[in-house]
């Protein structure tokens, strides 16, 4: 039922076509790119200087180092025509000598294609279909999303719809988090066999929210997981040790959507002994993104300028209303006397690189940071790898980093909660289609470890500033309002916040 070839035994073996044959550059010597059978099975070959002939009475194929080609008369349909012993042993004979030159007189090709090769393919096959039907009684849910998706990298269409059939009966928004999560990734996995290109995110099934809707289940999720806390309050934390003696401060946040980090900030700065600095803020932020909703740019200053009032802290607000790999450092305001702070949280992952184009935004931008002369640089990201990585390894790795998050918001919001649904569908499984289901251009959740983001600030000619002992006693004053399956270490000048022993976020600081 798969895509499997085999070998048929040496009664029924067809004719072998012999393709490109090519002097090397030594005169001594043979290029032989490759010999097909009539399964399309190839095999690599190179030939040392000998000249062999085979002859039978429907076909000659004739080898010689000093011609540039292979004549060869083709068989009859159906290939060779074997009547009897005679010519079976004849044809076994000069089959052998050919094997000989070819492959050395230690090797019997014939032997080892038909009755080793084929047989491992054939056990291979069995023992792959035997482990599915231990899986499938089990309902080990994991293993068929694994299985299904080797399947669809693999081509085998059949054994994918099945598959599919059988995930359909397993999964269940409403379930434990692997069926839910289980849920998202087979939509992904049908999007990407119905679909390509631009129309995989018009297959979705998953309703666009309205504004005030999409804000009320972001701000449920930074509340039941400490995720997004920990990320913005790593930062805020690395800019407020780098700011603490200057008087002008200018932070430039590259997704600001609605501003809600830089509460937390204005309100410590409202408290600095000596008085507050004066704080501007610019906001760079794509007004078509989902994020951005919510009254646009203007709102989100209008906002802070309210909050930085209440607290005495001089404030204004610059808004920047494109995409943030169309900004270039004019658009950025930037002051003569004012200390800078760039903030790039959860964004870089979204920024095409040199995979995706010759521009290399992701590269460009830090760059372009760099020349600003920036006292701090904070990153904040989501610890997988999901941009280069090939079909099949980003599908396994996008459902172990996904599932022990769908397991941490269970501790919180528990299977009966009316609002858990809406929250896992719209802020995060989006995301998991996205990963599974686009490729090109419409995949633009591309994430990178932290090694890699390492790698790149590295080469724009930052230099790592390692967060605090006070941030690191915040956060972890922070995750004692949570369950103790949350994890924080340090290692490599940034901070990982993560479920269990899965790392799942990592915060940096650089200069």
């Amino acid at each position: 039922m798969s895509n499997t070839w085999y070998c048929q035994p040496l009664r029924k073996l067809e004719g072998y076509s012999l393709q490109h044959c090519q002097p090397l550059n030594s005169p001594q010597l043979w290029s032989y790119s490759n010999i097909t059978n009539g399964n399309g099975c190839s095999i690599l070959l190179s030939l040392e200087s000998s000249t062999v002939t085979a002859n039978h009475s429907a076909s000659t194929v004739s080898l010689s180092p000093n011609e540039s080609s292979l004549s060869h008369q083709d068989y009859p349909a159906g290939g060779l025509q074997i009547n009897d012993e005679e010519d079976v042993s004849e044809l076994k004979h000069k089959l052998k000598e050919l094997e000989t030159v070819m492959f050395g007189p230690d090797v019997d090709f014939l032997e080892t294609y038909d009755d080793s090769v084929a047989t491992r393919l054939a056990s291979a096959e069995i023992d792959s279909w035997r482990q599915l039907m231990e899986v499938i009684p089990r309902g080990d849910l994991k293993q068929l999303l694994t299985a299904c998706a080797k399947a669809v990298s693999n081509c085998d269409w059949l054994m994918a719809q099945w598959l599919m059939s059988e995930l359909r009966q397993l999964v269940s928004v409403s379930g434990a988090p692997v069926q839910r999560l289980g849920a998202y990734m087979l939509e992904g996995l049908v999007a990407l066999m119905s679909a390509s290109g631009s129309s995989i995110n018009k297959s979705l099934k998953l309703r666009e929210p309205a504004s005030f809707e999409l804000l009320s289940y972001m701000h449920m999720l930074y509340e039941v997981c400490p995720y997004f806390k920990f990320g913005y309050m790593s930062a805020n934390g690395a800019i407020a040790e780098a700011m603490k003696d200057e008087n002008r401060v200018h932070i430039i946040d590259f997704q600001i959507g609605q501003g809600s980090q830089w509460i937390p900030l204005i309100q410590a700065f409202g408290g600095r002994p000596g008085g507050p600095p004066h704080i501007r803020i610019t906001g760079v932020d794509d007004i078509t993104s989902p994020y951005a909703r919510g009254g646009g740019l203007n709102m989100v200053g209008r906002r802070l300028a309210k909050l930085a009032q209440a607290f005495k802290v001089p404030f204004t607000f610059h808004a920047v209303a494109v995409p943030a790999c169309e900004v270039r450092a004019e658009n950025l305001g930037i002051r003569a006397g004012e200390a800078l702070a760039v903030n790039f949280a959860f964004m870089l992952h979204r920024m095409a690189d040199e995979s995706m184009s010759t521009e290399n935004h992701r590269d460009r931008l830090l760059r372009m940071v760099k020349g600003l002369n920036p006292k701090v640089v904070t990153l904040v990201e989501h610890e997988l790898n999901t941009n280069t990585a090939a079909f099949y390894p980003r599908f396994v790795e996008a459902l172990d980093y996904y599932t022990a998050m769908f397991e941490s918001i269970n501790v919180t919001l528990k299977r009966e909660h009316k609002e858990r649904i809406n929250v896992e569908q719209h802020c995060l499984a989006r995301d998991v289609v996205n990963i599974i289901a686009c490729e090109g251009a419409e995949r633009v959740e591309r994430h990178e470890p932290h090694g890699k983001w390492r790698s790149r600030f590295t080469m724009a000619g930052f230099s790592p500033n390692p967060l605090s002992s006070l941030v690191n006693a915040t956060i972890k004053t922070l995750l004692q309002n949570y369950c103790d399956g949350y994890s924080l270490s340090e290692r490599d000048g940034a901070l990982f916040l993560g479920w269990l022993n899965r790392d799942l976020v990592a915060a940096s600081a650089w200069k």
